[in-house]
């Protein structure tokens, strides 16, 4: 792999709290945020601190302390979504169809009969992310 981190993506800026975003939970390794082109709704995002383009070149150390935070992600949304099934995604590369070079995850609440929207293609209103970043954050919350 020969590309380089490139620390003005939009996830390294979040991160820096240059541009805002819709967090649900923040921790020493990571942060949750909703994705504001979601492909279902509850459509979240787990962001390690650590910078890394992807799983590929990514610390062990960062992976083993984000999976854990992925797992109370997608139980909060489970139950904050009143989903049937999660689908946990994590693209490596332009091919694969990643499109932030920063390694993070989504978690994204399936519903029974309701097709997914398509990867990165239309925005979600402001209102609507936060009011889910409320019900998932007080889902994670009552997880503990």
């Amino acid at each position: 792999m020969s590309a380089k981190y490139d620390p003005a993506n939009v996830f390294a800026k979040i991160l820096r709290g240059e541009i805002p975003s819709h967090k649900v939970y923040e921790d020493s390794d990571c942060i949750v945020i909703m994705d504001v082109m979601p492909q279902a709704n509850g459509h979240s995002l787990i962001v390690p601190k650590k910078p890394s383009r992807n799983l590929l070149d990514a610390d062990p150390e960062t992976l083993a302390r984000s999976i854990r935070v992925i797992q109370r992600v997608a139980r909060a949304s489970m139950k904050a979504f009143n989903a049937d099934g999660i689908v946990v995604r994590q693209f490596n590369e332009e091919a694969s169809g990643q499109t932030v070079f920063h390694l993070h995850f989504h978690v994204i609440p399936i519903i029974n009969g309701v097709p997914l929207k398509q990867h990165a293609a239309t925005m979600e209103e402001a209102e609507i992310l936060a009011g889910n970043a409320e019900k998932l954050a007080a889902a994670l919350e009552s997880e503990g």
